[in-house]
């Protein structure tokens, strides 16, 4: 007999999507974020880029033994993680940290949907405490745009020399990591994912919107537009902490998740030891999720206080 009546806990509403389709997605919003650094860094990035996705997705294979793809995750989080690295960082640094990241910040905590932290910034803060002078310093390739084939020389980026343009940091003709010197490249894909619905404008409104405020403090306008435009904050803003898993889900707690971030962050670069701060900015507040959902979450309807 056909069953007419199906049974089953909330929620009732199916949506079309699944993990594979929102991280396909979001692998297309990268995509103009990856073109731009290879225009910039050549096929130092491409390497990069590459061997980071390939050892993220074989790490998780090993770890769940089955098909390389899987549902994408991995190769969302090994290019998130290059990203953040040096246009020709050492390949078994990227290799160590695509690892980390895959077995340390997201299966350890039980794979997909119960990590704490988002797992390509746990990547990237082990390789920094690690290996600090592969991470920092002058080690940032100069781009050099149109020549694929280029040797890169390095440099310090804009957050340590505070010497570049608003143009140049908005296009990406300056030192810094693959993913964070293009603002342009960046603000492109994440129309992208906002025209899909999965991140909402209040995590990165709230993080770019107090590192401008506090930036003020810094030197008026100009400097406030710097902070937003240098280092990863773009970046962090827009594809790492809106992260579904590791941050808020009600909209009041989105707005204090990115204010957190960017609290932290410009705490770290006015004082800290780091020019920059977005990672730990970003983790930070990763931890607090549970407490600021829990704070923020909307009372029930006819709920009666005690």
């Amino acid at each position: 007999m056909e069953r007419k009546l199906v049974v089953s806990s909330s929620p009732h509403f199916k949506s079309p999507e699944d993990i594979q389709s929102i991280m396909v997605d979001v692998l297309v919003a990268l995509f103009p974020v990856a073109l731009m650094a290879v225009f910039l860094f050549g096929y130092h990035a491409l390497i990069t880029m590459v061997i980071a996705i390939l050892a993220a997705m074989a790490t998780e294979a090993v770890i769940l033994r089955k098909g390389f793809f899987g549902d994408g995750s991995a190769a969302v989080t090994g290019l998130l993680l290059a990203m953040c690295l040096p246009p020709d960082a050492s390949w078994w640094l990227v290799v160590v940290g695509s690892a980390v990241s895959i077995g340390i910040g997201k299966h350890l905590f039980g794979g997909i949907g119960n990590n704490t932290f988002n797992p390509a910034l746990v990547g990237r803060a082990v390789l920094l405490v690690s290996w600090a002078g592969h991470m920092a310093g002058d080690i940032w390739g100069r781009p050099e745009p149109f020549n694929f084939t280029v040797d890169l020389t390095t440099q310090a980026t804009p957050l340590e020399t505070y010497d570049a343009s608003l143009l140049d940091l908005f296009i990406g003709t300056v030192p810094g990591s693959l993913g964070e010197t293009s603002a342009l490249a960046l603000i492109i894909g994440a129309i992208f994912l906002f025209y899909r619905g999965h991140i909402d404008w209040r995590i990165p409104g709230s993080f770019i919107g107090v590192v401008f405020i506090l930036g003020l403090f810094d030197g008026g306008f100009t400097m406030g537009l710097y902070h937003v435009l240098a280092g990863g904050v773009m970046l962090g803003a827009l594809y790492m902490a809106t992260d579904m898993v590791t941050s808020p889900v009600t909209p009041t707690g989105k707005l204090i998740f990115g204010a957190g971030c960017a609290a932290v962050t410009m705490a770290i670069r006015f004082w800290g030891g780091y020019p920059e701060g977005v990672t730990y900015g970003i983790l930070l507040m990763n931890g607090l999720t549970p407490f600021i959902d829990s704070l923020t979450i909307p009372k029930k309807f006819g709920e009666v206080k005690q």
